[in-house]
């Protein structure tokens, strides 16, 4: 299996025709034979890097013959592929990814199997956000609960360092909390291929969402959940959260 990144030449700034977006090379029909995958999408406010009607499109290595494949969401920023073998089955799948642009900073992301011409969606991030469901508390004592009822986890972060101008609205001087305060853990912000198999080159899915405070720009840390093909669906075998760094104070 093999892949590499090409370039085209685009059309004009603001042109109506379709643009490629991104192209890779890789046996994805499983016949040994390098295959080309392409993202078309039409760039109207070129060079923001928005683009719109965005479209998978799969031409066979030997016949020559082009598949498309429409996008759920098919417009947003930054569009790009990846080729790389998720399942097992020595034979490169396709992940689509495209940001959103909006403020909570979410993507867009489809992983297609096309081994033998059939198509199969092997992960949508939509579907997967919808699932992984997070429940965010301010606690006493100047913590903040992440729990996942449905995968029967809870993590606590201490949030004791962010100082008075931050603490003192939700808590009183005794750490106890004026009233209930909820956060939330947004929808997917960001899937990396992981190399999990180096000798055979097989690959999982790292899924990170953030987790805010009451409002947007709070950032409290990341929910990271490693994935990892079954046979079947994409099962989380490694789930953590990520804090952000705060300053080191010495003591000496």
């Amino acid at each position: 299996m093999s892949w590499q990144y090409r370039s085209y030449q685009q059309p004009p700034a603001g042109s109506t025709r379709p643009a490629i977006l991104d192209a890779k090379q890789g046996d994805v029909t499983g016949d040994g034979i390098p295959d080309t995958v392409y993202l078309y999408g039409t760039k109207p406010q070129e060079p923001s890097g928005f683009a719109e009607g965005i479209t998978l499109v799969i031409q066979d290595g030997w016949t020559r013959s082009r598949t498309t494949v429409n996008l759920r969401h098919n417009a947003g920023y930054g569009a790009r592929l990846f080729l790389g073998d998720f399942t097992g089955d020595r034979t490169a799948d396709i992940l689509v990814t495209i940001d959103s642009g909006g403020s909570g900073g979410y993507i867009y992301a489809y992983l297609y199997s096309f081994r033998d011409h059939l198509l199969q969606e092997l992960f949508d991030a939509e579907k997967y956000s919808q699932s992984s469901k997070f429940k965010v508390n301010y606690e006493n004592g100047y913590k903040v609960s992440v729990a996942s009822p449905q995968l029967d986890v809870l993590f606590t972060l201490d949030i004791s360092h962010k100082g008075a101008e931050y603490l003192s609205p939700y808590y009183r001087e005794d750490g106890k909390l004026k009233q209930p305060v909820q956060g939330e853990v947004l929808a997917l912000g960001a899937l990396y291929p992981i190399v999990t198999d180096p000798a055979g080159m097989r690959y999982d899915l790292m899924a990170l969402q953030r987790i805010i405070g009451a409002y947007n720009a709070d950032t409290l840390g990341y929910v990271q959940n490693l994935l990892t093909w079954n046979g079947t669906a994409f099962h989380s075998s490694w789930l953590s959260v990520a804090i952000p760094p705060v300053k080191l104070i010495s003591h000496y």
